[in-house]
């Protein structure tokens, strides 16, 4: 079915806005590195799986559903972008949870058969460390790119791929990281999905106004600031007394915390949404 009305500005002129740009980008996964190395990850522990885990055990079923988990949720967080920046943050980090415990198979592993692990700086490790460093970023993640890791994913010991794994492990979590910091950053920095939307609206709401009649100021006080003149966003109070109800707050917060009610005069000394 063909979306028509992708941002909620309405008529043709709306559909065209929505060809053109998002609210908040989401989808490209595909790009990302971390679901590139995921992708590895994921290849290589069904193949070591296969070759050195009994297929009847629930390990040989726990590192692959942990590998798959982690590759997965990265997609769909991307996906779940466009409309709620919290479940993107939820499900990257759902992602670094089942990197963590399958790193916790790989060393388990190691250590009950006696196998060595290889230190941090150790020569291979730094071996595997340089070849993620030399990859394109914008590479898809295919056979091209497990090809660069195969002299260790495919190698006869299993020592040797475990501890290969147990690298690209911790590089995925490393982007993970990263990726987190800067989904937190943009919420704080941009708000969430439904404040940009109502931003996106008022916004829309002003432009109409002025090509139709830019004398005209009708309703133009309610929608700025009582304290800077800025642009106000529909918000939720989250802590006290009016807890859950909305407000007109200002788009400069936290520099100005100017705020007005939706039924009443203007008000500033509203707490922290």
């Amino acid at each position: 079915m063909n979306e028509k009305r992708s941002d909620g500005l309405g008529g043709a002129d709306g559909a065209a806005e929505g060809k053109r740009r998002k609210l908040r980008p989401s989808g490209g996964y595909r790009q990302l590195r971390s679901f590139q190395v995921a992708t590895i990850i994921y290849d290589a522990t069904v193949s070591f799986c296969n070759r050195f885990i009994d297929k009847r055990s629930r390990t040989h079923d726990q590192m692959v559903q942990a590998a798959r988990s982690g590759r997965q949720n990265i997609a769909e967080g991307s996906r779940a972008g466009a409309t709620s920046s919290k479940t993107e943050t939820h499900l990257t980090n759902v992602a670094r949870s089942s990197m963590d415990e399958l790193l916790l198979d790989y060393e388990d592993f190691l250590r009950q058969r006696g196998l060595r692990q290889w230190s941090k700086d150790d020569p291979q490790a730094r071996e595997v460390r340089a070849v993620g460093k030399k990859r394109d970023r914008t590479d898809l993640a295919d056979r091209t790119d497990y090809a660069a890791y195969a002299a260790w994913l495919e190698h006869k010991d299993p020592a040797v791929i475990a501890n290969a794994i147990i690298c690209l492990i911790h590089q995925a979590n490393y982007l993970m990281d990263q990726q987190i910091v800067a989904l937190e950053r943009s919420f704080v920095k941009e708000g969430g999905y439904s404040e940009q939307l109502a931003k996106a609206r008022i916004e829309e709401r002003e432009r109409k106004r002025d090509s139709t009649n830019p004398t005209d100021r009708t309703d133009r006080e309610t929608l700025a600031c009582p304290l800077c003149g800025k642009l106000m966003v529909l918000r939720t109070s989250r802590k006290g007394k009016t807890a859950g109800s909305q407000f007109w707050g200002c788009t400069g917060y936290p520099a100005c915390k100017g705020v007005q009610s939706l039924d009443g005069p203007d008000r500033s000394d509203r707490g922290k949404a």
